[in-house]
C-alpha cells in the first residue's frame, strides 16, 4: 500500500525526534489534542491511545517487538495529526480532520500484523503493570527523568 503523499515528508522528521528522544514532549501533545477534540475524533481516540500506548511501552523499555519502520511511521502519524497545517488544514471546520483520519487508519491497516502482536501483549500483562507502562506523568520532563530501560 502506497504512503499517503502528505506523510512522508514526517518520516525524517519522526526519525530525528526519536533520536533525540523527544517522544515524550511528543505525547503529551497527541494527549492533549486527543482531549481537546472530545467526541469529535471517534473511533480515532482509540486509535489514538493505543498508539499513545504503544510508544509509551516503547519508551519504558517494556515493548521492543516491534520494526523500527513502524515505530518511525506511528510517530511521524501522531506528529502529522499534531500538524496544523497538512494536506487539509485543521482550521477548516468539517474538513480540518479527514486527512488526520486517513492517516491513522492507513497506519493502522499498513502495520496491523505489529499493532495485533502489541494487542496480544498488552493482553497478556496484568492490569497492574499496564497502568504503570501506559501512565502519562503530569508533564513530559517527570516521563525523561522515569528514564526507560535500554535493552
Amino acid at each position: 500500500m502506497k504512503t499517503p503523499w502528505s506523510f512522508a515528508r514526517f518520516l525524517p522528521l519522526a526519525g530525528r525526534l526519536l533520536a533525540r528522544g523527544r517522544l515524550p514532549t511528543l505525547l503529551f501533545a497527541v494527549a492533549s489534542k486527543g482531549a481537546s477534540q472530545g467526541n469529535r475524533l471517534g473511533k480515532l481516540k482509540d486509535d489514538l491511545r493505543l498508539f499513545q500506548a504503544l510508544c509509551l511501552a516503547w519508551w519504558r523499555g517494556e515493548y521492543r517487538a516491534i520494526s523500527p519502520k513502524a515505530l518511525v511511521s506511528i510517530v511521524a502519524g501522531l506528529m502529522y495529526f499534531l500538524s496544523p497545517v497538512d494536506a487539509i488544514p485543521d482550521f477548516i471546520p468539517g474538513l480540518g480532520m479527514l486527512d488526520d483520519i486517513a492517516v491513522l487508519a492507513w497506519l493502522m491497516k499498513v502495520f496491523d500484523d505489529e499493532l495485533a502482536a502489541f494487542r496480544a501483549w498488552r493482553n497478556r500483562q496484568v492490569p497492574e503493570k499496564l497502568a504503570v507502562v501506559e501512565r502519562l506523568p503530569k508533564n513530559p520532563k517527570q516521563l525523561h527523568l522515569e528514564g526507560r530501560k535500554k535493552n
